[in-house]
């Protein structure tokens, strides 16, 4: 335990037969239970860990190759399951053993000291990190950081880092059913705790690179993940609109994202738009204008939800 908190352990795995009993092994002493998601390994990671002697409680539970965001739920809900009412904290770690476990207690900080639900990991925080990555994964994970700061409504320096630490509230009252099931959950979960107006933590963590591989297909990936996240974007910010989250920031949000789109889609215009292109306005240039001053609002937004969560937090306990 750390305080008050039960800590369990989410490890996704597929075909990490090398590195699954490391990670296991090297778990720190204050975890109260690993719960390992073998999904669908054609290798011999099922055998090792049948035969793993675990210095923590261990639970397995295998998939058939369902995907690494379905297999992570199965673990958060398993700890649902476990502790029932009691207070917990589910860390996830790759079983790639690409995240170091020493830096565990420093990835629970800032949900044990009640400044954040969710804690992610920031490989980009951290030098040896930054020079060790492949050229090509941080180039990837910086276009992505900048369309997930957009569809988040809020800054996501590693996005991609799989290294997080969620509160036990939030699990609690996450929707199961709709979950992103594969690649791109990390960029899904940032997007859906915006929504939900939860505070998230980036800490500083080492990422360790190895032979291990990935299993994404970069075309698919960019084109499905960029599809989710526009959708999930605009979906917070007009669920917003017509909820008891209401605020002068959303509403001017809400209003530029509409002035942008009405400059993009041919078909539709207003005055406003006429106007502005009567007078030399370039229309490419009103988009990004009206869309760059809706991030501003945007973000200003998702503060004053994460602000409205924590004042009905501080009321139901009075």
């Amino acid at each position: 335990m750390k305080g008050e908190y039960r800590v369990g352990v989410v490890i996704p795995a597929k075909n990490e037969e090398k590195f699954i009993e490391q990670v296991v092994l090297t778990l720190p002493e204050f975890v109260d239970l690993a719960v390992i998601i073998n999904d669908g390994s054609t290798d011999s990671t099922r055998e090792i860990l049948q035969e793993l002697d675990s210095p923590v409680q261990m639970h397995s539970i295998h998939l058939e190759g369902e995907g690494v965001g379905f297999a992570i739920d199965t673990g958060h809900k398993y700890l649902l399951e476990h502790w029932m009412d009691e207070k917990f904290i589910s860390v996830v770690m790759a079983g790639d053993g690409q995240m170091n476990p020493a830096e565990m207690e420093l990835l629970l900080e800032p949900l044990l000291q009640s400044k954040a639900e969710h804690s992610k990991g920031n490989r980009f925080a951290n030098q040896k990190s930054l020079e060790s990555m492949p050229a090509l994964r941080r180039r990837a994970s910086r276009v992505l950081s900048f369309f997930t700061g957009l569809a988040s409504g809020q800054t996501t320096p590693d996005p991609q880092c799989g290294y997080t630490a969620t509160h036990s509230d939030v699990l609690r009252e996450w929707n199961w059913e709709d979950s992103w099931k594969g690649y791109g959950y990390p960029n899904f979960w940032l997007i859906r705790l915006s929504t939900m107006g939860f505070r998230i933590a980036h800490v500083p963590v080492e990422a360790i690179y190895g032979d291990e591989k990935s299993g994404i297909r970069r075309l698919p990936f960019f084109v499905k993940v960029g599809l989710m996240m526009a959708y999930r974007h605009h979906h917070r910010s007009i669920s917003w609109i017509f909820s008891n989250r209401l605020t002068p920031h959303t509403l001017f949000a809400g209003i530029a994202y509409a002035i942008g789109w009405m400059a993009l889609l041919p078909g539709i215009s207003t005055d406003l738009e006429r106007e502005l292109v009567g007078r030399g306005m370039n229309p490419v240039f009103l988009v990004l204008a009206a869309w760059t001053i809706a991030h501003v609002f945007d973000k200003g937004a998702t503060r004053m939800v994460q602000e409205l969560r924590i004042n009905a937090k501080t009321r139901q306990k009075t």
